[in-house]
């Protein structure tokens, strides 16, 4: 207890100790950044920490991931708020790393570089056909009815098809199922782009076939999620009988797992708890296991579209530790849709000048540690260079995943500091926020601090009230650098 006291000493006393103070920058905005930033801030009484966003608006996955039926999930932006408000914080929007400034500019204004800007790219499925039109990705489709600014413009074509297949069974998945399926007089009064839901009112989707190259004992979602979309108002579920029968593995699995068992239980359910057929007009969800997809089809008579999915059947094959993965059998079944929205996975993207592991998609490093290059070698790191959330550890986990992710890179930048592995950034004062903002006028980078969000945030309330929503996001950047500039 006594070490542990004069760590904490140590600590909250370095900007006492040295003639400046810390200057941190966190590069993005959602989760990953707001949380390690909290937590620099309470451990390094004096330090200054700087938020930059490529987006003119903060908050992240928060804003433009969380589903618009989720508000009760969004209430953490109040707590991120406070955070921003913070006399030693400050948020800078519309500042893209590599373009507005670059890491090695960054590692030489702050003492501390902490990446914190998630997974903004795609897994690829690379099977034929990916390129068609109607293909899109999950991540797309989420921004796309989320009001995202690089989203705005996806214009899927929910009009001259009636069936979607959606490529993965995880909680994305089910979300963007949830939104092509719930009744719109519902989605109305959530914070969807107003785009969105136009699109939504005139759509013509009616059945969602969710294909999972597994069994309902390993689907990914959580039964949070799956009870939600199950309880969606007058809609039909179909799941095939056969794939409910389980094998003694799929039992260790769920002995294993209590998550695992109850996601079969709830699907277990849905099977049996409805109708054998769906009523006519009724909205259709289709639960498709054990297939994995071989390639898209394209449409004979509107060429360069898709018109289905070649599926694979699978089967499950044991790698020990109670664990089960997807092999192909040779036996092949064609799905016939419209539009395929792949909710594979999300992938970070590399910067220039910061190591990189393409395979995994994230930064090698230990404990937050950005490590020098892929070579796995643990004791070579980037001096002062941090990374936390999904550019750490993968995109997996909720929210509240990166407050723990967070709390472990900076206890490993405070170790740092007192074992004074940061002597030489630390020992010199940096320009920090001062030089960054010189860089940025130089460079005629407009500049949006959470001041002007206020402004967006503000003006957003007021256009929702009019529509009885709780905000009406503006959705391109030329109208949040509007509104950000207004008096």
């Amino acid at each position: 207890m006594a070490i542990f006291r004069a760590r904490r000493v140590l600590w909250r006393s370095f900007s006492t100790i040295s003639s400046h103070p810390l200057r941190v920058c966190i590069v993005g905005s959602g989760p990953a950044g707001f949380y390690t930033a909290e937590k620099i801030l309470k451990t390094h009484q004096g330090s200054q920490v700087d938020i930059i966003d490529r987006l003119p608006t903060p908050y992240g996955l928060v804003r433009s991931g969380v589903a618009p039926d989720h508000p009760e999930t969004k209430n953490v932006i109040n707590q991120f708020s406070r955070v921003a408000q913070n006399g030693r914080c400050s948020f800078f929007g519309n500042v893209a790393l590599g373009s507005s400034i670059s890491l090695v500019e960054l590692q030489e204004l702050y003492h501390v570089v902490v990446l914190a800007y998630g997974a903004e790219s795609d897994r690829v499925v690379g099977i034929p056909g990916e390129d068609l039109k109607g293909v899109h990705s999950a991540r797309e489709f989420v921004w796309w009815y989320n009001g995202h600014p690089d989203g705005r413009n996806l214009d899927p074509d929910l009009k001259n098809t009636d069936t979607a297949v959606i490529l993965g069974q995880g909680n994305v998945a089910l979300d963007v199922a949830r939104i092509l399926l719930r009744p719109t007089s519902e989605l109305a009064i959530t914070d969807i782009a107003s785009h969105a839901l136009t699109a939504l009112e005139q759509s013509s989707i009616r059945k969602v076939y969710l294909v999972g190259r597994r069994g309902p004992v390993q689907a990914a979602c959580t039964a949070k999620e799956l009870r939600e979309v199950l309880g969606i108002k007058d809609l039909y579920i179909h799941i095939k009988e056969t794939d409910l029968k389980i094998t003694p593995a799929d039992e260790e699995e769920m002995k294993n797992s209590r998550i695992h068992r109850r996601i079969y239980e709830l699907l277990s359910k849905a099977a049996t708890a409805g109708p054998s057929q769906p009523s006519s007009g009724q909205r259709e969800l289709h639960f498709v296991f054990f297939r994995q997809p071989d390639r898209f089809l394209e449409s004979y008579d509107k060429k360069g579209y898709v018109s289905g999915v070649h599926l694979e059947k699978t089967g499950l094959k044991g790698i020990g530790s109670g664990k089960q993965i997807a092999i192909g059998t040779g036996q092949f079944e064609n799905l016939s849709c419209g539009i395929v929205l792949k909710s594979i996975g999300y992938k970070s993207v590399p910067v220039d000048d910061l190591p990189f592991d393409n395979q995994k998609g994230v930064v090698p490093n230990v404990k937050g540690r950005v490590l020098s290059d892929n070579s796995g070698d643990p004791t070579s790191f980037e001096n002062g260079l941090y990374v936390c959330g999904w550019l750490k550890r993968g995109p997996t986990g909720i929210i509240a995943t990166n407050l723990y992710c967070a709390e472990e890179t900076v206890a490993s930048l405070s170790e740092d500091l007192e074992l004074g592995v940061l002597a030489s950034t630390t020992r010199l004062p940096k320009l920090g926020r001062d030089g960054l903002l010189q860089i940025l006028d130089n460079r005629n980078v407009r500049v949006v601090p959470f001041s002007a969000w206020e402004k967006i945030d503000k003006e957003e309330k007021r256009l929702g009230s009019l529509r009885n929503k709780p905000r009406e996001k503006l959705t391109s950047r030329e109208e949040l650098l509007k509104v950000a500039g207004s008096e």
